[in-house]
């Protein structure tokens, strides 16, 4: 599972303790944390939605924010990396982006989205996933700045290839 928007600022602050304790919370169990920016992996019997939704509460009610989540299983984590759609040009991780969206963005947003100019950058929206390669990087980036204004018309959270691919090796 990814959070949005955590332990970028003062605000929204969450430890790697605090967040396997929420998802513990839930009923999950082999909870296992990555870095400190809200990826989590845990085994669950509950539905991806469900599972989410549970965790999104669970930190409103124990820590007294809102923070999105986007839960993913592990075929769906294994499909994402599969298929790896912009890997031909995309030669630096740090900078190659999979952007995880709770749901399929419509596609008109999608087609809108395509007329913005983000020079070099390179995207691709599969599914419920936005694949970007972003040669200036994230902080530099017009893709990125467009996202920001919720272009898409869907919650999303970026974590980096090399992130993504470390997320897989803990399940």
């Amino acid at each position: 599972m990814l959070l949005r928007g955590v332990n970028v600022g003062r605000a929204k602050r969450i430890s790697s303790a605090q967040l396997a304790s929420v998802v513990a919370a839930t009923g999950a169990t082999d909870v296992r944390t990555l870095l400190n920016s809200g990826n989590a992996v845990c085994t669950s019997g509950r539905a991806p939605a469900s599972l989410a939704r549970a965790v999104t509460a669970g930190i409103e009610e124990s820590l007294g924010f809102t923070a999105a989540t986007v839960v993913r299983t592990k075929g769906e984590l294994d499909a994402v990396i599969a298929l790896d759609p912009l890997g031909d040009v995309a030669v630096e991780p740090s900078r190659y982006l999979v952007m995880f969206l709770d749901g399929v963005p419509d596609a008109d947003r999608v087609s809108a989205l395509r007329s913005v100019d983000v020079g070099d950058e390179r995207w691709v929206v599969e599914g419920r996933e936005l694949y970007a390669w972003l040669p200036p990087g994230v902080a530099d980036s017009l893709l990125f700045k467009a996202l920001a204004k919720n272009a898409l018309g869907v919650v999303g959270t970026a974590r980096n290839w090399s992130t993504v691919t470390k997320l897989r090796d803990l399940l």
